[in-house]
Protein backbone atom coordinates (compact mmCIF):
# COMPACT_ATOMS: atom_id res chain seq x y z
CA UNK A 1 0.00 0.00 0.00
CA UNK A 2 1.15 3.39 -0.80
CA UNK A 3 1.76 5.85 1.68
CA UNK A 4 -1.03 8.23 2.58
CA UNK A 5 1.04 11.21 0.87
CA UNK A 6 1.18 10.21 -2.43
CA UNK A 7 -1.78 11.73 -4.69
CA UNK A 8 -3.01 11.05 -7.90
CA UNK A 9 -5.49 12.89 -10.67
CA UNK A 10 -7.57 11.18 -13.19
CA UNK A 11 -7.58 12.94 -16.36
CA UNK A 12 -10.36 11.79 -18.89
CA UNK A 13 -10.67 11.65 -22.09
CA UNK A 14 -13.61 10.82 -25.03
CA UNK A 15 -16.95 9.05 -23.79
CA UNK A 16 -19.09 8.78 -20.72
CA UNK A 17 -18.16 4.87 -20.93
CA UNK A 18 -14.18 6.70 -19.65
CA UNK A 19 -16.03 8.22 -17.18
CA UNK A 20 -17.00 5.23 -15.55
CA UNK A 21 -13.48 3.54 -16.33
CA UNK A 22 -11.64 6.38 -14.74
CA UNK A 23 -14.14 6.42 -11.38
CA UNK A 24 -13.97 2.92 -10.94
CA UNK A 25 -10.17 3.31 -11.19
CA UNK A 26 -10.54 5.94 -8.72
CA UNK A 27 -12.39 4.06 -6.23
CA UNK A 28 -10.01 1.22 -6.34
CA UNK A 29 -6.78 3.85 -5.85
CA UNK A 30 -8.56 5.48 -2.95
CA UNK A 31 -9.32 2.15 -1.15
CA UNK A 32 -5.22 1.07 -1.34
CA UNK A 33 -5.07 4.82 0.37
CA UNK A 34 -3.82 7.13 -2.58
CA UNK A 35 -5.65 10.59 -1.95
CA UNK A 36 -7.37 11.65 -5.24
CA UNK A 37 -7.26 15.04 -6.34
CA UNK A 38 -8.72 17.53 -8.78
CA UNK A 39 -5.91 18.69 -10.32
CA UNK A 40 -3.30 17.41 -11.97
CA UNK A 41 -0.60 19.77 -11.19
CA UNK A 42 -1.55 18.81 -7.64
CA UNK A 43 -0.76 15.51 -7.54
CA UNK A 44 2.00 13.05 -7.30
CA UNK A 45 1.15 10.84 -10.34
CA UNK A 46 -1.25 12.47 -13.54
CA UNK A 47 -2.94 8.87 -14.90
CA UNK A 48 -5.10 10.37 -18.52
CA UNK A 49 -7.42 8.10 -19.71
CA UNK A 50 -6.88 8.23 -23.06
CA UNK A 51 -9.50 7.85 -26.11
CA UNK A 52 -8.96 5.96 -29.22
CA UNK A 53 -11.90 6.28 -31.51
CA UNK A 54 -11.10 8.46 -34.25
CA UNK A 55 -8.38 10.88 -35.39
CA UNK A 56 -9.06 14.16 -33.45
CA UNK A 57 -9.86 12.32 -30.15
CA UNK A 58 -6.44 10.15 -30.65
CA UNK A 59 -4.87 14.22 -30.81
CA UNK A 60 -6.39 15.24 -27.99
CA UNK A 61 -5.60 12.40 -25.95
CA UNK A 62 -1.69 12.85 -26.96
CA UNK A 63 -2.24 16.57 -26.49
CA UNK A 64 -3.53 16.00 -22.74
CA UNK A 65 -0.64 13.21 -22.02
CA UNK A 66 2.01 16.20 -22.94
CA UNK A 67 0.42 18.80 -21.31
CA UNK A 68 0.82 16.48 -18.21
CA UNK A 69 4.47 15.95 -19.31
CA UNK A 70 5.12 19.53 -19.23
CA UNK A 71 3.87 19.08 -15.43
CA UNK A 72 6.77 17.30 -14.32
CA UNK A 73 9.11 20.37 -14.89
CA UNK A 74 7.52 22.01 -11.90
CA UNK A 75 8.57 19.11 -9.49
CA UNK A 76 5.62 18.36 -7.92
CA UNK A 77 3.96 15.75 -10.69
CA UNK A 78 6.58 13.02 -10.59
CA UNK A 79 4.71 10.83 -13.62
CA UNK A 80 2.30 10.49 -16.10
CA UNK A 81 0.69 6.94 -16.65
CA UNK A 82 -1.45 6.67 -20.22
CA UNK A 83 -4.07 4.22 -19.73
CA UNK A 84 -7.68 4.14 -21.73
CA UNK A 85 -8.84 3.14 -25.52
CA UNK A 86 -5.22 4.41 -26.59
CA UNK A 87 -3.37 3.11 -24.61
CA UNK A 88 -5.30 -0.09 -24.70
CA UNK A 89 -4.81 -0.17 -28.90
CA UNK A 90 -1.23 1.35 -29.61
CA UNK A 91 0.68 0.00 -25.74
CA UNK A 92 4.03 -0.32 -27.05
CA UNK A 93 4.04 1.71 -29.65
CA UNK A 94 2.42 4.56 -28.14
CA UNK A 95 5.03 4.18 -25.76
CA UNK A 96 8.06 4.71 -27.94
CA UNK A 97 6.44 7.71 -30.02
CA UNK A 98 5.55 9.25 -26.84
CA UNK A 99 8.55 9.01 -23.94
CA UNK A 100 6.77 11.89 -21.76
CA UNK A 101 4.84 9.21 -20.62
CA UNK A 102 6.11 7.09 -17.81
CA UNK A 103 4.19 4.27 -18.59
CA UNK A 104 1.58 3.03 -20.71
CA UNK A 105 -1.21 0.82 -19.11
CA UNK A 106 -3.76 -1.23 -20.70
CA UNK A 107 -6.88 -2.50 -19.17
CA UNK A 108 -5.78 -5.86 -17.67
CA UNK A 109 -3.24 -3.38 -15.34
CA UNK A 110 -6.76 -1.72 -13.93
CA UNK A 111 -7.37 -4.16 -11.47
CA UNK A 112 -3.47 -3.62 -9.66
CA UNK A 113 -2.99 0.11 -10.97
CA UNK A 114 -2.01 0.97 -7.09
CA UNK A 115 1.10 -1.32 -7.43
CA UNK A 116 1.71 -0.16 -10.57
CA UNK A 117 1.46 3.44 -9.50
CA UNK A 118 3.74 3.19 -6.59
CA UNK A 119 6.91 0.97 -9.24
CA UNK A 120 6.81 4.02 -11.51
CA UNK A 121 7.37 6.31 -8.51
CA UNK A 122 10.27 4.20 -6.85
CA UNK A 123 11.88 3.97 -10.81
CA UNK A 124 10.34 0.34 -11.50
CA UNK A 125 7.65 0.95 -14.33
CA UNK A 126 6.35 -2.08 -15.90
CA UNK A 127 6.49 -3.02 -19.31
CA UNK A 128 4.64 -1.13 -21.94
CA UNK A 129 1.13 -3.26 -22.92
CA UNK A 130 1.64 -5.08 -25.74
CA UNK A 131 -1.49 -4.93 -28.09
CA UNK A 132 -3.63 -7.74 -29.25
CA UNK A 133 -7.63 -8.34 -30.40
CA UNK A 134 -9.42 -8.32 -27.01
CA UNK A 135 -12.61 -10.56 -29.03
CA UNK A 136 -10.28 -13.35 -28.91
CA UNK A 137 -10.42 -13.76 -25.09
CA UNK A 138 -13.64 -14.74 -24.92
CA UNK A 139 -16.10 -17.26 -26.24
CA UNK A 140 -17.56 -16.72 -29.70
CA UNK A 141 -20.63 -17.49 -28.37
CA UNK A 142 -22.53 -14.89 -26.35
CA UNK A 143 -24.22 -17.67 -24.00
CA UNK A 144 -20.72 -18.81 -23.13
CA UNK A 145 -19.02 -15.37 -22.09
CA UNK A 146 -20.01 -14.80 -18.78
CA UNK A 147 -18.69 -17.94 -16.90
CA UNK A 148 -15.00 -17.23 -19.39
CA UNK A 149 -15.54 -13.97 -18.53
CA UNK A 150 -13.83 -13.94 -14.94
CA UNK A 151 -10.62 -13.90 -15.87
CA UNK A 152 -10.98 -11.20 -18.71
CA UNK A 153 -10.28 -7.02 -17.46
CA UNK A 154 -13.92 -5.53 -18.20
CA UNK A 155 -13.68 -1.57 -16.98
CA UNK A 156 -16.25 0.04 -15.57
CA UNK A 157 -17.84 -2.86 -14.73
CA UNK A 158 -17.78 -2.03 -11.30
CA UNK A 159 -16.23 -4.44 -8.92
CA UNK A 160 -18.89 -5.11 -6.36
CA UNK A 161 -17.80 -6.59 -3.44
CA UNK A 162 -20.21 -8.84 -1.04
CA UNK A 163 -20.24 -8.45 2.31
CA UNK A 164 -17.83 -11.57 3.05
CA UNK A 165 -15.44 -10.59 0.67
CA UNK A 166 -14.53 -7.17 2.53
CA UNK A 167 -13.49 -5.98 6.11
CA UNK A 168 -16.09 -3.02 5.86
CA UNK A 169 -19.73 -3.01 4.61
CA UNK A 170 -21.92 -0.17 4.57
CA UNK A 171 -24.85 -1.02 5.40
CA UNK A 172 -23.24 -4.05 6.53
CA UNK A 173 -25.87 -6.37 4.79
CA UNK A 174 -25.56 -4.28 1.32
CA UNK A 175 -22.81 -5.43 -1.78
CA UNK A 176 -20.22 -2.61 -1.95
CA UNK A 177 -19.40 -0.54 -4.73
CA UNK A 178 -15.59 0.09 -5.31
CA UNK A 179 -16.24 3.53 -7.39
CA UNK A 180 -15.42 7.13 -6.50
CA UNK A 181 -17.57 10.05 -7.69
CA UNK A 182 -15.03 12.56 -9.38
CA UNK A 183 -17.27 15.33 -10.00
CA UNK A 184 -20.85 16.92 -8.07
CA UNK A 185 -22.94 16.13 -11.21
CA UNK A 186 -26.33 15.27 -10.49
CA UNK A 187 -26.04 12.99 -12.87
CA UNK A 188 -23.96 9.90 -13.42
CA UNK A 189 -23.04 7.23 -16.45
CA UNK A 190 -23.61 3.86 -14.88
CA UNK A 191 -22.03 0.79 -17.37
CA UNK A 192 -24.45 -1.73 -18.26
CA UNK A 193 -22.05 -3.90 -20.79
CA UNK A 194 -18.75 -3.53 -22.53
CA UNK A 195 -17.46 -4.54 -25.80
CA UNK A 196 -19.33 -5.58 -29.54
CA UNK A 197 -19.59 -8.26 -31.27
CA UNK A 198 -20.96 -5.81 -34.77
CA UNK A 199 -18.20 -5.95 -37.47
CA UNK A 200 -18.52 -2.15 -38.61
CA UNK A 201 -16.06 -1.94 -41.28
CA UNK A 202 -14.72 1.40 -40.18
CA UNK A 203 -14.83 0.75 -36.90
CA UNK A 204 -11.78 -0.60 -34.59
CA UNK A 205 -13.74 -0.54 -31.26
CA UNK A 206 -14.25 -4.59 -30.77
CA UNK A 207 -11.16 -4.82 -31.11
CA UNK A 208 -9.43 -3.10 -28.20
CA UNK A 209 -12.79 -3.57 -26.60
CA UNK A 210 -13.50 -6.85 -26.90
CA UNK A 211 -16.44 -9.13 -27.52
CA UNK A 212 -19.66 -7.87 -26.10
CA UNK A 213 -20.73 -9.02 -22.41
CA UNK A 214 -23.02 -7.79 -20.15
CA UNK A 215 -23.61 -6.92 -16.67
CA UNK A 216 -25.40 -8.57 -14.46
CA UNK A 217 -28.45 -6.67 -13.48
CA UNK A 218 -28.34 -7.55 -9.65
CA UNK A 219 -24.41 -5.15 -10.45
CA UNK A 220 -26.12 -2.58 -12.28
CA UNK A 221 -28.79 -2.34 -9.63
CA UNK A 222 -26.54 -1.92 -6.84
CA UNK A 223 -24.11 0.49 -8.26
CA UNK A 224 -27.55 2.52 -8.85
CA UNK A 225 -28.19 2.32 -5.32
CA UNK A 226 -24.79 3.87 -4.72
CA UNK A 227 -25.18 6.36 -7.21
CA UNK A 228 -28.16 7.37 -5.59
CA UNK A 229 -26.76 7.29 -2.27
CA UNK A 230 -24.47 10.09 -3.30
CA UNK A 231 -26.88 12.84 -4.84
CA UNK A 232 -27.29 11.54 -8.19
CA UNK A 233 -30.53 12.14 -9.84
CA UNK A 234 -29.95 11.02 -13.24
CA UNK A 235 -28.33 7.57 -14.31
CA UNK A 236 -27.01 7.31 -17.60
CA UNK A 237 -26.81 3.92 -18.86
CA UNK A 238 -23.98 3.47 -21.24
CA UNK A 239 -22.13 0.39 -23.81
CA UNK A 240 -21.03 0.20 -26.99
CA UNK A 241 -24.08 -1.64 -27.84
CA UNK A 242 -26.66 -1.29 -25.10
CA UNK A 243 -29.70 -2.95 -27.69
CA UNK A 244 -27.40 -6.22 -27.21
CA UNK A 245 -27.75 -6.29 -23.54
CA UNK A 246 -28.65 -9.78 -21.80
CA UNK A 247 -28.17 -11.67 -24.98
CA UNK A 248 -24.87 -13.38 -23.28
CA UNK A 249 -27.01 -13.99 -19.76
CA UNK A 250 -29.87 -15.74 -22.21
CA UNK A 251 -32.58 -13.22 -22.01
CA UNK A 252 -32.67 -10.24 -24.49
CA UNK A 253 -35.46 -8.34 -22.42
CA UNK A 254 -33.43 -7.91 -19.49
CA UNK A 255 -33.11 -4.19 -20.23
CA UNK A 256 -37.03 -3.78 -20.56
CA UNK A 257 -37.68 -5.56 -17.78
CA UNK A 258 -34.67 -3.88 -15.56
CA UNK A 259 -35.68 -0.26 -16.51
CA UNK A 260 -38.35 0.05 -13.68
CA UNK A 261 -36.25 -1.48 -11.07
CA UNK A 262 -33.57 1.12 -11.62
CA UNK A 263 -36.60 4.10 -11.59
CA UNK A 264 -37.35 2.65 -8.46
CA UNK A 265 -34.12 3.04 -6.87
CA UNK A 266 -34.05 5.47 -4.22
CA UNK A 267 -32.90 8.97 -5.12
CA UNK A 268 -32.83 8.09 -8.66
CA UNK A 269 -35.65 9.86 -10.16
CA UNK A 270 -34.28 9.85 -14.06
CA UNK A 271 -33.16 6.93 -16.52
CA UNK A 272 -31.52 7.40 -19.76
CA UNK A 273 -30.31 4.84 -22.12
CA UNK A 274 -27.56 5.74 -24.76
CA UNK A 275 -26.48 4.25 -27.68
CA UNK A 276 -29.09 1.96 -29.82
CA UNK A 277 -28.30 0.31 -32.78
CA UNK A 278 -31.11 0.52 -35.58
CA UNK A 279 -31.41 -2.71 -36.75
CA UNK A 280 -31.89 -4.43 -33.11
CA UNK A 281 -33.97 -1.61 -31.50
CA UNK A 282 -37.29 -4.28 -30.71
CA UNK A 283 -40.75 -3.17 -30.18
CA UNK A 284 -40.93 -4.58 -26.78
CA UNK A 285 -37.85 -2.09 -25.88
CA UNK A 286 -39.59 0.87 -27.12
CA UNK A 287 -42.61 0.38 -25.20
CA UNK A 288 -40.50 -0.36 -22.43
CA UNK A 289 -38.67 3.03 -23.02
CA UNK A 290 -41.52 4.95 -23.39
CA UNK A 291 -43.79 3.28 -20.80
CA UNK A 292 -41.90 3.33 -18.44
CA UNK A 293 -42.73 6.48 -16.05
CA UNK A 294 -38.94 7.96 -15.00
CA UNK A 295 -37.49 6.42 -18.40
CA UNK A 296 -36.71 9.93 -20.27
CA UNK A 297 -38.03 9.87 -23.86
CA UNK A 298 -34.61 10.29 -25.07
CA UNK A 299 -33.44 7.45 -27.70
CA UNK A 300 -29.56 7.63 -28.78
CA UNK A 301 -29.68 5.80 -32.58
CA UNK A 302 -26.74 5.16 -34.07
CA UNK A 303 -27.67 5.01 -37.84
CA UNK A 304 -24.46 6.17 -39.50
CA UNK A 305 -25.65 6.80 -42.56
CA UNK A 306 -28.98 6.00 -44.89
CA UNK A 307 -27.71 4.68 -47.68
CA UNK A 308 -28.66 1.28 -48.29
CA UNK A 309 -26.31 0.06 -50.90
CA UNK A 310 -23.96 1.87 -48.58
CA UNK A 311 -24.66 0.72 -45.46
CA UNK A 312 -24.33 -2.88 -46.97
CA UNK A 313 -20.93 -1.90 -47.76
CA UNK A 314 -20.58 -0.89 -43.96
CA UNK A 315 -21.37 -3.94 -42.55
CA UNK A 316 -24.62 -2.28 -41.65
CA UNK A 317 -28.18 -2.97 -42.04
CA UNK A 318 -31.12 -0.99 -42.76
CA UNK A 319 -31.70 2.12 -45.21
CA UNK A 320 -33.95 5.33 -45.31
CA UNK A 321 -37.04 4.10 -45.57
CA UNK A 322 -36.40 1.84 -42.44
CA UNK A 323 -34.99 4.33 -40.76
CA UNK A 324 -38.03 6.71 -40.70
CA UNK A 325 -40.15 3.91 -39.90
CA UNK A 326 -38.36 3.76 -36.65
CA UNK A 327 -38.66 7.03 -36.17
CA UNK A 328 -42.30 7.16 -36.88
CA UNK A 329 -42.46 3.96 -34.29
CA UNK A 330 -40.89 6.03 -31.68
CA UNK A 331 -43.17 9.08 -32.24
CA UNK A 332 -46.14 7.22 -32.21
CA UNK A 333 -45.32 6.34 -28.52
CA UNK A 334 -43.51 9.54 -27.67
CA UNK A 335 -44.63 12.86 -29.63
CA UNK A 336 -41.90 14.77 -28.14
CA UNK A 337 -39.36 11.99 -27.85
CA UNK A 338 -35.66 13.46 -28.24
CA UNK A 339 -33.36 11.88 -31.17
CA UNK A 340 -29.71 12.10 -31.93
CA UNK A 341 -27.74 9.93 -34.26
CA UNK A 342 -24.19 10.05 -36.00
CA UNK A 343 -23.49 9.64 -39.51
CA UNK A 344 -20.31 9.26 -41.60
CA UNK A 345 -19.55 11.19 -45.13
CA UNK A 346 -17.11 9.97 -47.20
CA UNK A 347 -16.87 6.47 -47.00
CA UNK A 348 -15.07 4.62 -49.51
CA UNK A 349 -17.21 4.21 -52.87
CA UNK A 350 -20.11 6.97 -51.43
CA UNK A 351 -21.52 8.07 -54.44
CA UNK A 352 -23.38 11.03 -55.11
CA UNK A 353 -26.86 9.67 -55.35
CA UNK A 354 -25.57 8.00 -52.00
CA UNK A 355 -25.13 11.15 -50.39
CA UNK A 356 -28.24 12.63 -51.56
CA UNK A 357 -30.03 9.39 -49.73
CA UNK A 358 -28.59 10.91 -46.49
CA UNK A 359 -29.62 14.14 -47.20
CA UNK A 360 -33.27 13.31 -47.53
CA UNK A 361 -33.11 11.23 -44.79
CA UNK A 362 -31.78 13.75 -42.71
CA UNK A 363 -34.26 16.08 -43.86
CA UNK A 364 -37.39 14.01 -43.15
CA UNK A 365 -36.07 12.50 -39.76
CA UNK A 366 -36.72 15.91 -37.97
CA UNK A 367 -33.26 14.59 -35.35
CA UNK A 368 -32.61 17.09 -32.80
CA UNK A 369 -28.94 16.38 -32.72
CA UNK A 370 -26.59 15.10 -35.38
CA UNK A 371 -22.85 14.53 -35.58
CA UNK A 372 -21.24 14.88 -38.67
CA UNK A 373 -17.71 13.00 -39.09
CA UNK A 374 -15.51 12.62 -42.21
CA UNK A 375 -14.29 9.11 -42.73
CA UNK A 376 -10.79 8.38 -42.35
CA UNK A 377 -9.18 5.13 -41.95
CA UNK A 378 -8.68 3.15 -38.82
CA UNK A 379 -6.09 0.57 -38.27
CA UNK A 380 -6.64 -3.00 -38.41
CA UNK A 381 -10.34 -2.22 -39.78
CA UNK A 382 -12.32 -3.20 -42.95
CA UNK A 383 -12.41 -0.58 -44.47
CA UNK A 384 -8.57 0.58 -44.24
CA UNK A 385 -8.32 -2.16 -47.42
CA UNK A 386 -11.10 -0.82 -49.46
CA UNK A 387 -10.51 1.02 -52.70
CA UNK A 388 -12.44 3.98 -54.36
CA UNK A 389 -11.53 5.84 -51.76
CA UNK A 390 -12.37 9.60 -52.01
CA UNK A 391 -9.82 12.49 -52.44
CA UNK A 392 -9.10 14.22 -49.12
CA UNK A 393 -10.43 17.28 -49.63
CA UNK A 394 -13.96 15.03 -51.51
CA UNK A 395 -14.27 13.93 -48.16
CA UNK A 396 -14.03 17.71 -46.59
CA UNK A 397 -16.68 19.24 -48.79
CA UNK A 398 -18.53 16.70 -48.31
CA UNK A 399 -18.46 17.31 -44.39
CA UNK A 400 -18.69 20.73 -44.33
CA UNK A 401 -21.88 20.57 -46.66
CA UNK A 402 -23.51 17.97 -44.45
CA UNK A 403 -22.90 19.51 -41.36
CA UNK A 404 -24.25 22.85 -43.05
CA UNK A 405 -27.35 21.06 -43.77
CA UNK A 406 -27.32 19.46 -39.94
CA UNK A 407 -26.94 22.44 -38.30
CA UNK A 408 -29.89 24.43 -39.90
CA UNK A 409 -32.31 21.58 -39.54
CA UNK A 410 -31.05 21.03 -35.77
CA UNK A 411 -32.37 24.69 -35.20
CA UNK A 412 -35.38 24.23 -36.60
CA UNK A 413 -36.33 21.09 -34.47
CA UNK A 414 -35.34 22.87 -31.83
CA UNK A 415 -37.71 26.00 -32.79
CA UNK A 416 -40.36 23.37 -32.97
CA UNK A 417 -40.17 22.92 -29.28
CA UNK A 418 -41.31 26.04 -28.89
CA UNK A 419 -44.28 26.17 -26.69
CA UNK A 420 -43.69 22.75 -25.02
CA UNK A 421 -43.64 21.53 -21.26
CA UNK A 422 -40.61 19.89 -20.41
CA UNK A 423 -38.85 18.87 -17.02
CA UNK A 424 -35.39 20.12 -16.55
CA UNK A 425 -32.81 18.59 -14.25
CA UNK A 426 -30.88 21.44 -13.08
CA UNK A 427 -26.95 21.17 -13.34
CA UNK A 428 -25.34 24.60 -12.46
CA UNK A 429 -26.63 27.93 -11.07
CA UNK A 430 -24.84 29.89 -13.71
CA UNK A 431 -21.76 32.44 -13.71
CA UNK A 432 -20.72 35.66 -14.18
CA UNK A 433 -20.97 35.60 -18.11
CA UNK A 434 -24.32 34.00 -17.59
CA UNK A 435 -26.49 33.80 -14.26
CA UNK A 436 -28.71 31.89 -15.29
CA UNK A 437 -29.71 28.35 -14.03
CA UNK A 438 -28.70 25.84 -16.87
CA UNK A 439 -29.94 22.23 -17.04
CA UNK A 440 -31.13 19.45 -19.40
CA UNK A 441 -34.54 18.28 -20.45
CA UNK A 442 -35.44 15.38 -20.84
CA UNK A 443 -34.53 15.02 -24.37
CA UNK A 444 -31.32 16.46 -23.91
CA UNK A 445 -28.40 14.05 -23.16
CA UNK A 446 -24.93 15.12 -21.41
CA UNK A 447 -22.43 17.25 -22.40
CA UNK A 448 -23.21 17.04 -26.52
CA UNK A 449 -27.07 17.48 -27.08
CA UNK A 450 -27.85 21.35 -26.03
CA UNK A 451 -28.79 22.70 -22.69
CA UNK A 452 -31.83 24.53 -21.37
CA UNK A 453 -32.06 27.97 -19.91
CA UNK A 454 -33.88 29.03 -16.81
CA UNK A 455 -34.57 32.35 -15.93
CA UNK A 456 -32.04 34.20 -13.35
CA UNK A 457 -34.43 35.04 -11.21
CA UNK A 458 -35.43 31.12 -10.88
CA UNK A 459 -35.35 29.88 -7.18
CA UNK A 460 -33.59 26.39 -7.77
CA UNK A 461 -30.85 24.02 -6.72
CA UNK A 462 -28.12 22.00 -8.32
CA UNK A 463 -30.18 19.18 -9.03
CA UNK A 464 -33.75 20.00 -8.83
CA UNK A 465 -36.09 18.80 -11.53
CA UNK A 466 -38.29 21.86 -12.85
CA UNK A 467 -41.09 21.72 -15.06
CA UNK A 468 -40.89 24.56 -17.80
CA UNK A 469 -42.53 25.51 -20.49
CA UNK A 470 -39.95 26.25 -23.81
CA UNK A 471 -40.36 29.78 -24.53
CA UNK A 472 -37.35 30.51 -26.78
CA UNK A 473 -34.19 28.69 -28.09
CA UNK A 474 -30.71 30.08 -28.21
CA UNK A 475 -29.23 27.52 -31.35
CA UNK A 476 -29.98 24.55 -30.61
CA UNK A 477 -30.34 25.49 -26.69
CA UNK A 478 -33.60 25.91 -25.45
CA UNK A 479 -34.86 28.61 -23.23
CA UNK A 480 -37.88 27.78 -20.96
CA UNK A 481 -39.65 29.38 -18.14
CA UNK A 482 -41.43 27.53 -15.00
CA UNK A 483 -44.63 26.89 -14.84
Amino acid sequence: MPSPSRSVALVTLGCARNEVDSEELAGRLSDQGWTLVEDASDADVAVVNTCGFVEQAKKDSIDALLEAGDLKESGRTQAVVAVGCLAERYGEQLAAQLPEADAVLGFDSYQDMSSHLGAILDGHAPASHTPSDRRRLLPLSPVARQDGAAGVALPGHGEIRRPDDVSIASPASSPRVVRARLDGRPWAPLKIASGCDRRCAFCAIPMFRGAFVSRRPSDVLAEARWLGQHDVKEIFLVSENSTSYGKDLGDLRLLDTMLPELVAVEGIERVRVSYLQPAEIRPDLLDAMTATPGVVPYFDISFQHASEPLLRRMRRFGSREAFLGLLEQVRERSPQAGIRSNVIVGFPGETEADLEELEQFLVHARLDVVGVFGYSDEDGTEAETYEAKLPEDEVAARLEHIRTLVEELNLQRAEERVGETVEVLVESIGDEDDPRPVGRAAQQGPDVDGVTYLPETADVAVGDIVRAEVVATEGIDLVAERR
